[in-house]
């Protein structure tokens, strides 16, 4: 080599070097506005004076209609909890809380989330139908989030494909991305009822305009305002931070403890997240017991930041890796939590005449690296392959339904909706579709066939349908299309799309058939993600993978 062509090698060396260190000290500075956007002053832990009330007409526990119970986990996976022999660590982290739920009522073998992310997924429980029919489509995000993610996403790594920003990205501000007010809650379906509706936790719906829960049917809404569990630097929590997800980096930048009590200022909750949401939770079963109540109980665990109080994880030393040892003292605190709920039905008589329901709002991701939270499925939250989708879905209701049952037909998070309706004896709105079904009739035997015909997902041009055994995935981009039978091949690993054209010829009828009555989306795309189907972020990417593209 010259001495010339060696200094001009040096020269774009050099220029490279200069050029990526600008492009760290932007991305830095960019987080840096993140989290300067996120301070405010919280206010020091409030005690909260949930409302108490006696029935109208004096009726005892067993004259009234159903107390309501919904428990919602966030990104909980199939393989987390232990009631089929499974469970976080090789097993070894029992959920006996949860099994007891399990098994004590009536699991649905094939309960689906309503998306394979958590907005959209609580949009379609909160109102009984397909998010899509009233624009709710894309998952709503904070400021910076889209332009954020990607950055850090296709600067790690190992990635071959790229996100994609969206050029016409949402211009709204986060809190005006939600549920329209003239949709109709169970909250607000409920209250003329005579029901006392209270909200706690997660929200995800909006919170301007009419759309915060205070606003949409709950008497009482105990609001997640951000998503620390605890602060960082508490003694009583353990932290685990993943350097290689974009949405961890994001998150601990941008999250702070916080709560607010109907819309009132900011403070700090009262504990570790998921046990004081627990403690009000039990304190709204308590002032209640005389009236017919609605409770949304909807935690933010086992959502990412992975954040341990320190006595569960101290409890797990036999798990080595710290990383799955944080997530699964998190998985520990839940299903505590759901012990607690159940145990305060019963110690105040209300556990004969209590609907619970418990389910999750999509499957576990592919971001915390821990490779087998949905086993046995394929796919991850944010996905339709069944890891994203297919959850955990119980219903406890001894004063109707005998316990110990398994239900096979597939159902889905809407459903919750009609099916308290019923209980409750409230008509659901005629003036639009309501897409989920009374489940009662059908787990009694009272009903026959199954509740649905088809099911739908849809995220701009991923779209999903699941009719007569058969799932059929469509996702354009990269214009790829899955088929899958279901009932012989429940893990989705061996595609037939090939061999059966006329099956999904068939199945692309159903869909364009349900596009055709959904609504345009509230809010566009921000940005295109590619998903790995078969790999956790710590892994890298390979030409053969499969992937999907998400749209939100």
């Amino acid at each position: 080599m010259s001495r010339r062509a060696g200094v001009v090698i040096g020269c774009v060396v050099a220029l490279a070097a200069l050029a990526g260190v600008a492009w760290v000290y932007r991305l830095e500075l960019l987080l840096e506005v993140v989290e300067f956007q996120q301070r405010r002053d919280v206010a020091p832990t409030q005690t909260i004076d949930w409302d108490s009330g006696t029935d109208p007409a004096g009726r005892s526990v067993a004259e009234r209609p159903p107390n309501i119970v919904v428990i919602l986990a966030d990104d909980l996976g199939w393989n987390d909890l232990s009631w089929q022999g499974g469970g976080v660590a090789g097993g070894s982290v029992p959920t006996p809380n949860l099994d007891a739920l399990a098994h004590e009522g009536v699991q649905f073998a094939n309960g689906y989330a309503a998306n394979g992310t958590c907005a959209p997924s609580r949009a379609a429980l909160m109102t009984g139908r397909y998010s899509t029919r009233f624009g709710f489509e894309f998952t709503p995000t904070p400021a910076g989030f889209s332009t954020m993610v990607p950055m850090l996403s296709n600067a790690a790594p190992g990635r071959l494909r790229p996100s994609v920003v969206e050029e016409t990205g949402p211009s709204i501000p986060f809190a005006e991305m939600g549920v329209p007010p003239s949709e109709i809650t169970l909250a607000e379906l409920l209250k003329p009822a005579g029901y006392h509706n209270v909200h706690i936790g997660k929200w995800h719906l909006g919170t301007s305009g009419g759309m915060a829960p205070h606003d949409q049917g709950f008497d009482e809404s105990l609001l997640m305002a951000s998503g620390l569990y605890l602060p960082e630097d508490d003694p009583n929590v353990v932290n685990s931070k993943q350097d290689f997800d974009a949405i961890d980096r994001f998150l601990w930048r941008a999250m702070r403890f916080g709560a607010s009590f109907n819309g009132g200022e900011e403070f700090e909750p009262g504990g570790y997240l998921t046990d004081y949401y627990t403690d009000q939770a039990v304190k709204v079963i308590e002032a209640n017991r005389d009236r017919p109540f609605f409770l949304y109980l909807a935690h933010w665990a086992v959502h990412t930041p992975l954040q341990a109080l320190k006595d569960d994880y101290d409890a797990l030393g036999h798990i080595d890796e710290h990383r799955l040892r944080v997530y699964a003292a998190m998985v520990r605190s839940l299903d505590r939590s759901v012990g607690r709920v159940l145990d305060a039905l019963r110690d105040n008589g209300l556990e004969e005449n209590t609907l619970v329901f418990f389910t999750s709002d999509n499957g576990g991701p592919a971001y915390i690296g821990l490779p087998r939270v949905n086993e046995p499925f394929r796919g991850w939250k944010i996905s339709y392959f069944e890891g994203g989708i297919h959850v955990p879905f119980f219903l406890k209701w001894p004063a109707r339904l005998a316990g110990g049952q398994s239900f096979e037909p597939p159902v889905h998070g809407f459903d919750i909706f009609a099916t308290a309706a019923a209980a409750a004896g409230v008509e659901p709105p005629s003036d639009r579709a309501i897409d989920g079904v009374d489940l009662v009739p059908y787990v009694a035997g009272e009903a026959e066939g199954a509740p649905h015909e088809a099911l739908f997902w849809r995220t701009g041009g991923y779209q999903v349908v699941l009719a007569d055994g058969y799932k059929l995935q469509v996702n354009d981009p990269p214009g790829k299309e899955w088929l899958f039978h279901l009932p012989t091949d429940p893990t989705e690993q061996v595609n037939v799309a090939a061999d059966e054209p006329e099956r999904v010829a068939a199945l692309r009828e159903l869909l364009a058939k349900h596009n055709a009555e959904q609504a345009e989306p509230l809010w566009p795309s921000a940005v295109r993600s590619p998903i790995n189907i078969d790999k956790t972020l710590l892994d890298p990417d390979a030409e053969d993978d499969e992937f999907i593209y998400w749209f939100n």
